[in-house]
């Protein structure tokens, strides 16, 4: 580095994650061995999205700004041999979108500094980002409160002459979650046939779109879970439950060129049947708190609960289904439990891993500093979690010291250097909703 020994960037407090509308400081630190004479000493905040067709691809199709900024902290002069300090302070615009990092685009924001010297001389430069989270408050959401439900059913040919009919249901407690929430999923099979179906499996999926001139659709499995199948002429039920690790959160609003979305697909093999339960993930968890109930008069009846009703929120038509359960309880089908044959989230001896709910940090923004510090369970058998800054790089801290990436398999990311593309796009939430591209009226042309 020649006459130059030290050149960084610190924050205040070392923080490194940030909401918008917040001021981000910090100080650019030099130390020289001998005298340098410079034109000028600046620092720059940016930020900006670039998206890509090809896999790991620096240079960008497609580019959008959110901020540039850039502060003149000494003009020209000469730096005497030793320390020197030069503050900054950037304010950071309301409408910035989340971080993120994937396989073809990211969302990245950082400061630089530099030192411009006279003429023949060499310049210096150095970097280092930081973290934005943009708070997606999922109350905000309509009907986020109410289970996310699907239904289709599948009539199949088997032994060469005989037909049979299955009925594939599944839903989720909620719309929308939490990193460090629990999915509770329920499913349910009607196999009104003489064959025993294949396994059951159910995927909590990432869709992330890159909006290129063409687009790119990028699908991976966060968990999954598989359980059994169901015997002939069984009536049987699945019921499981998928933590939801650090993920960047839905939409991704303020970005116009990559939007993500998460769904839950529960599939069948052998007949083939899927249905997808599209859900939200966000930062601020679904206030669940009854209001206050209004006063009923003394031998009034109870309100219906229609608004809890899956079949309000199944797109499908609630009449054929409840003609298909009728006839395919009518007589007398039994009933069962599904075992579960294999869990990602289980550690390799089978047991589910503990999970501590205080280690993904207040729904509400980054976790405090003293809670940072106690995210282990009090008995010391849960894996260390870290901060999730809603990118997907989730950084730990431990005490003061500059955040790190965490090595804990439960909440890494997926590894995107695997995987191909483009793949096919499951339906949106619009699609998934719509009577005409319901799973279970396709399945009924």
């Amino acid at each position: 580095m020649g006459k130059l020994q030290e050149f960084e960037i610190t924050f205040t407090n070392s923080k490194v994650v940030y909401n918008p509308g917040e001021s981000i400081s910090g100080t650019v630190r030099i130390k020289t061995s001998h005298s340098l004479q410079f034109k000028a000493i600046k620092v720059n905040c940016v930020g900006s999205c670039g998206i890509s067709s090809k896999l790991n691809d620096a240079s960008w199709m497609l580019e959008e700004k959110y901020l540039s900024s850039t502060l003149s902290v000494a003009d020209k002069g000469i730096l005497s041999a030793g320390e020197h300090s030069f503050p900054f302070q950037f304010l950071i615009p309301a409408s910035v979108p989340t971080s993120f990092e994937g396989p073809f685009g990211k969302i990245l924001y950082k400061i630089r500094a530099f030192i411009d010297t006279p003429r023949f001389s060499k310049d210096y430069k150095t970097q280092r980002p930081f973290y934005l989270l943009n708070v997606l408050n999922l109350n905000e959401l309509p009907d986020i409160e109410q289970p996310s439900c699907a239904v289709t059913t599948k009539k199949f040919t088997y032994l060469l002459v005989k037909t049979g009919t299955l009925m594939l249901k599944a839903c989720s407690d909620l719309r929308g979650y939490t990193p460090g929430q629990i999915i509770k999923l329920s499913t349910e099979i009607h196999n009104k046939s003489g064959k025993d179906t294949g396994y059951v499996m159910a995927s909590l999926i990432q869709r992330v779109s890159y909006k290129t001139k063409r687009p790119v659709f990028d699908l991976r499995p966060i968990a999954e879970v598989e359980g059994a199948g169901v015997k002939g002429g069984k009536h049987a039920e699945w019921r499981e439950q998928i933590i939801v690790p650090p993920l960047p959160q839905s939409g991704l609003t303020g970005c116009s060129l990559i939007d993500i979305e998460y769904f839950i697909q529960v599939s069948l093999k052998s007949p083939e049947a899927v249905v997808t339960l599209p859900i939200y993930i966000g930062n601020i968890a679904v206030n669940l708190t009854p209001s206050i109930p209004h006063p009923i008069a003394h031998g009034a009846p109870m309100p219906a609960m229609s608004s809890l009703s899956p079949a309000s929120v199944v797109p499908s038509a609630p009449p054929v289904e409840d003609n298909l359960e009728g006839e395919l309880g009518a007589g007398g089908v039994d009933s069962e439990e599904i075992p579960t044959k294999s869990h990602s989230q289980q550690d390799p001896s089978g047991m589910p891993l503990s999970v501590s709910p205080g280690a993904f940090g207040h729904a509400s923004g980054p976790v405090p500093p003293q809670s940072q510090q106690n995210i282990q369970s009090s008995d010391g058998s849960a894996p260390v979690f870290c901060l999730s800054t809603g990118a997907t790089i989730p950084f730990f801290t431990d005490g003061n010291s500059t955040p790190v990436p965490t090595s804990c398999p439960l909440i890494l990311p997926p590894e995107y250097s695997t995987w191909e593309y483009p793949h096919e796009p499951p339906p949106t939430y619009e699609e998934s909703c719509s009577s005409n591209n319901s799973s279970f009226n396709s399945s009924m042309r």
